[in-house]
């Protein structure tokens, strides 16, 4: 764990008992701190209580002489509007903040005065593709042999990680929810994927959602800034980012078109990795035949990690080992069987339009299961990824709702196992039975994972027939 510092006989209130929030009060109190929480849920009260925290309602006096109040993610802080708690502490003018913030205030110690390489901090946003980017960047890492860590929105609580020792790299999955708060932002390497609209209530609109995720970058100014350039928000921050056209503190990263310009760019195309430097290829790695890494989107995510890697003075030759034996992440094109001539994978994650849009494209001749709650924006953008689809299989609640925005060939099943059921027995030997569903899961199930979950259950469930 990961003491906070600045904060010893100081008083901190912790707003949420999840992973994060709970991980953060008792880092807090490792620091020092005197700390009350709270959480609106009775088993997140009880979680905290086990823990041997002190909470006690912020609305009835909780708030009294607390210095900082510590939120978690899934609070709104801001829009569509502050929580009753937060908005009291606004009122107080107590300032906020999160676990993120409060982790890149105290990593650093005296320690590190000792060390031969200071340890380094890889933040990875985006809208898609930032947890497979992360993890293979962490993947990467073991593989040349170098010490790091892996948390934020991706399991670990970033206050639960241990003590950097000497050389050490930390990665880190940071979502739009904990960039938009963090009073701390300072990694050494900040890594932009791409961006789609998701979360547009949370932060006001598409330009709030933007505005959030560029705070990684405008708040600590990183070493090297990785980022994705396929859409206008990604040039735009690449451009204020840099002095000049060819500063190299700046890793460009484009999908399905050539690199221009004499910048450092790392570029798929066609199924080939290519980094170019001053206008001159300078390393090159084929792709096609990764089965971890399928599909023009997972070749976007190797080129970030890739440039990573880079810009830690990895070899091209060391980072290619690591590609290959990459094995993915579960829920994210995962081949979870191939029965009857029928590959079934699971990308449960794509939890959005763009998302699912990708992954369309990552395969042929697809019976595609899909449908949920559906986000801001409609599926119309969909309609030119469609070309693959033999048939679409539509879940949830509102499932017919879901089909009749779909220009294709489909059938409203509701349940994931009527869709898998009829879509293995209308399927032949070559196609691929695709969950990604293009909307989120709580109409039917707690999480993406619980979903892909039911999926992987369904299709170990079949009988050849």
């Amino acid at each position: 764990m990961i003491p906070v510092q600045g904060m010893q006989g100081r008083s901190a209130f912790v707003l949420g008992m999840g992973l994060s929030g709970l991980v953060a009060a008792q880092a807090l109190v490792a620091g020092g701190a005197n700390v009350l929480c709270w959480d609106d849920g009775e088993a997140g009260r009880g979680r905290a209580e086990e823990a041997g925290l002190t909470c006690i309602d912020p609305l009835r006096g909780g708030l009294e002489g607390v210095d900082v109040v510590v939120c978690s993610p899934g609070i709104p802080h801001l829009y569509p509007k502050p929580h009753p708690a937060i908005a009291e502490a606004l009122r107080l003018g107590i300032p906020l903040d999160n676990d993120i913030g409060l982790f890149f205030r105290s990593f650093a110690t005296q320690d590190w005065n000792s060390f031969d390489q200071a340890p380094k901090v890889v933040a990875v946003t985006g809208s898609n593709g930032k947890s497979t980017t992360s993890a293979l960047i962490h993947h990467l890492l073991d593989v040349a042999g170098k010490r790091s860590q892996l948390a934020g929105n991706i399991g670990r609580g970033v206050l639960d990680l241990d003590s950097a020792e000497d050389g050490d790299v930390i990665v880190l999955e940071l979502s739009s929810y904990q960039t938009e708060l963090a009073r701390s932002l300072t990694p050494d390497i900040a890594v932009f994927t791409n961006l789609s609209p998701d979360h547009l209530d949370r932060h006001a609109g598409y330009g709030g959602y933007f505005a959030a995720k560029r705070r990684l970058f405008s708040e600590g100014s990183p070493d090297y800034a990785v980022i994705g350039v396929d859409e206008p928000e990604g040039q735009y921050l690449a451009a204020q980012y840099a002095d000049h056209v060819s500063d190299d503190r700046v890793i460009r990263v484009i999908s399905g078109q050539k690199p221009k310009g004499d910048g450092w760019q790392v570029a798929a195309r066609k199924g080939f990795l290519a980094e170019s430097r001053k206008g001159r290829q300078a390393a090159s790695i084929d792709l096609r035949d990764i089965p971890g890494l399928p599909g023009a989107h997972n070749h976007q995510n190797a080129c970030a990690a890739y440039a990573v890697l880079r810009a830690l003075n990895v070899a091209p030759r060391v980072i290619e080992e690591g590609l290959r034996s990459f094995t993915g992440l579960p829920h994210r094109s995962q081949l979870v069987r191939e029965f009857g001539g029928v590959r079934f994978v699971n990308d449960s994650k794509a939890t959005n339009v763009d998302a699912a849009a990708k992954a369309l494209g990552a395969f042929e001749n697809i019976r595609w299961i899909c449908g949920g709650l559906q986000k801001e924006g409609g599926l119309s953008s969909l309609s030119s990824n469609l070309d693959n689809v033999r048939k679409a299989y539509v879940i949830g609640r509102e499932a017919e709702a879901f089909a009749m925005q779909l220009e294709v060939d489909r059938e409203v099943c509701t349940t994931m196992q009527a869709a898998v059921t009829a879509a293995y027995a209308q399927s032949a030997p070559g196609d691929v039975v695709l969950l990604a569903p293009a909307a989120a899961s709580f109409d039917q199930y707690d999480s993406f994972e619980a979903r892909g979950e039911d999926f992987m259950a369904q299709v170990a469930g079949l009988v050849e027939g």
